[in-house]
This record gives C-alpha cells, sequence and structure tokens, in this order.
C-alpha cells in the first residue's frame, strides 16, 4: 500500500516535468524568426545600429575641454555635495 501511495506521488509530481519536456523538444516558438532568413536578420542589426550610432551623434553637443581651475571647482562641488547628503 505504501508502495503504491508514493508511487502515485512521484507520477504526480514528475507530470509537470515530462510536459514542459515535450514542449521544449518541438523546436522554436512559432514566430521567433518571422520567416527571416539569417543574412537578413544580420542585415537588419547592422542597419539598427547604424541608426543609432548616427542618432547619438547627432544628440550631443560638442564637449569643450575644462580648464584645470574649472576641473577643481567642480571636485569641490562635488564632495560638498556629498557630504550634504551624508549629513541628511
Amino acid at each position: 500500500m505504501r508502495l503504491l501511495a508514493v508511487a502515485l506521488a512521484l507520477s504526480l509530481t514528475a507530470a509537470p516535468v515530462f510536459a514542459q519536456r515535450g514542449e521544449r523538444d518541438k523546436g522554436a516558438a512559432p514566430g521567433k524568426n518571422q520567416g527571416m532568413s539569417k543574412d537578413q536578420r544580420q542585415r537588419m542589426r547592422e542597419d539598427l545600429r547604424n541608426f543609432n550610432q548616427d542618432r547619438n551623434r547627432q544628440d550631443r553637443p560638442q564637449q569643450r575641454q575644462l580648464s584645470p581651475q574649472e576641473r577643481e571647482k567642480l571636485r569641490r562641488d562635488i564632495q560638498d555635495a556629498n557630504k550634504d547628503l551624508r549629513r541628511q
């Protein structure tokens, strides 16, 4: 009787594992590649990468080099702000 109960419990706990395995063995999910070839996907990646690089270059203003005095003032301002944050 105990053996039957153990076998029943094992079969009930193992059922979800077998169900998941069956779905995984079927292959890729439908629509995953959307009918695109490997070359088409690669070309699309490159196009998007180029588009984003061009857009980021246009959005960024030209940066100028800080003078040593400006860098020192910025460093002190940041240190003072950090001290104020620690006090609160």
